[in-house]
């Protein structure tokens, strides 16, 4: 069968890039990947996938093996920061057989999943990767696309039939095809943290919680079996790293259950992020595509960034593999940019603020009295119905292109 094209160029080696690579080789799509830096990062990101990422961790044959290294997570909870006290939660368990699909949220964290996936594309499927390779450029013409990039060993060109642009917040891709990256930086600093601490024996844990404060605001996230925790926390924004690091322990004494010395706590890792809203205007130009952090921003309350990115190159992956196949032309690009906006705008760029405006909310006191997602939640707690059927709403992240398919 002769193809439409030959060659995908994907720009970044992070989930989303790698999750690309990943279902485009299984599909025996020709694929490279380039990376500016000379290994994966490592830094504490995203460990949470929640239910709309499952189904492309399970076509990229790779979720038994996340589950097995890391976990499935079961129960969330919402308290009151002033006395920990719980204000609702809901018991995830229910979503392990929805029509024979077991579509829990599932934990790993986010550097042993890209080794994960890593590992699968260069092995299994005897993908390539380029380490090194700053992509500093992007331009295309009827025929082709090409980037240029940094080398150790100079300037270089690479040219392909498609560019995918899952470089990240600052993607040059994306800059390369727009000066504006439309939407807005909240007025807060984050830091995110990766612990091991006894919380179970210090308030009734869930596996997902999230403390609400003004400022204090907290999530705790169990993301191994073995105890380790992801505590991302509101910090005053402005500081330096240096005055972050030093305040870290004070702020875990103040805001954690227990109030613990830093002697009775492991930090494995930190890092502060900055929390952004943002959408490109495009998700495609001709030959040029962008998906996950390189098209849109969200703050990671909640976790839609990361699951939202795992669904944007799962909708891409069909796309790409219609025109492959032959089974679609690449119109069906503009639609893949199209639904994944109308989603980002629809859902998570709409739940992302919600749950920020949630967990930092003013007056936690009266909140249960005040916002329809806990009166739901509390109403729900002794319903485990009523509880798949609110989880299951976030399925609408998903969309099905293949329905678009016209040929063959």
């Amino acid at each position: 069968m002769e193809r439409s094209f030959k060659k995908v160029i994907v720009v970044g080696a992070g989930p989303s890039g790698l999750l690309l690579c990943l279902l485009l080789a299984k599909h025996g799509i020709p694929v490279l990947l380039l990376e500016a830096s000379d290994d994966l990062d490592d830094r504490p990101r995203a460990a949470i996938y929640g239910p709309p990422a499952i189904p492309d961790l399970k076509r990229a044959g790779i979720l038994d093996e996340v589950r097995r290294q890391g976990m499935t997570a079961g129960t969330m909870a919402w308290w009151r920061m002033e006395d920990h006290s719980r204000l609702a939660r809901l018991d995830g368990s229910v979503l392990d057989d929805v029509d024979g699909e077991d579509l829990r949220t599932t934990c790993l964290v986010l550097d042993q999943l890209d080794r994960l996936m890593l590992n699968e594309f260069l092995t299994k499927y005897r993908g390539e990767i380029k380490w090194n390779h700053k992509v500093v450029e992007v331009q295309q013409d009827d025929g082709a696309v090409w980037v240029e990039a940094e080398t150790p060993d100079g300037r270089t060109r690479i040219t392909g039939d498609y560019v995918v642009g899952c470089d990240g917040a600052t993607s040059q891709v994306r800059k390369s095809l727009f000066d504006d990256f439309p939407g807005f930086t909240w007025d807060k600093q984050i830091v995110a943290t990766n612990i091991y601490y006894d919380f179970e024996s210090k308030f009734e844990a869930a596996d997902s919680n999230f403390l609400i404060h003004e400022n204090h605001f907290v999530m705790i996230a169990k993301i191994t079996t073995d105890g380790l925790y992801r505590v991302t926390y509101g910090e005053l924004p402005g500081l330096s790293w240096e005055e972050i690091k030093e305040r870290q322990p004070e702020i875990f004494e103040k805001i954690l259950p227990g109030h613990p010395k830093s002697n009775e706590y492991k930090l494995v890792s930190m890092a502060p992020y900055k929390m952004h809203q943002r959408c490109a205007p495009s998700f495609r130009v001709g030959r040029i595509l962008l998906a996950a952090d390189a098209a849109h921003l969200c703050n990671p309350w909640g976790g839609q960034g990361i699951t939202g990115g795992f669904v944007d190159v799962g909708g891409l992956y069909e796309c790409l593999a219609g025109i492959w196949d032959g089974k679609a032309d690449d119109k069906i690009l503009d639609l893949y940019s199209e639904k994944r906006i109308e989603k980002w705008k629809d859902i998570i760029d709409t739940v992302s603020q919600d749950n920020f405006r949630r967990v930092s909310d003013s007056a936690s006191s009266t909140i249960l009295e005040r916002d329809p997602l806990l009166i739901e939640c509390r109403k729900a707690e002794n319903d485990k119905e009523k509880q798949k059927e609110m989880m299951l709403q976030s399925m609408q992240l998903r969309y099905d292109f293949t329905q678009h398919y016209t040929k063959g």
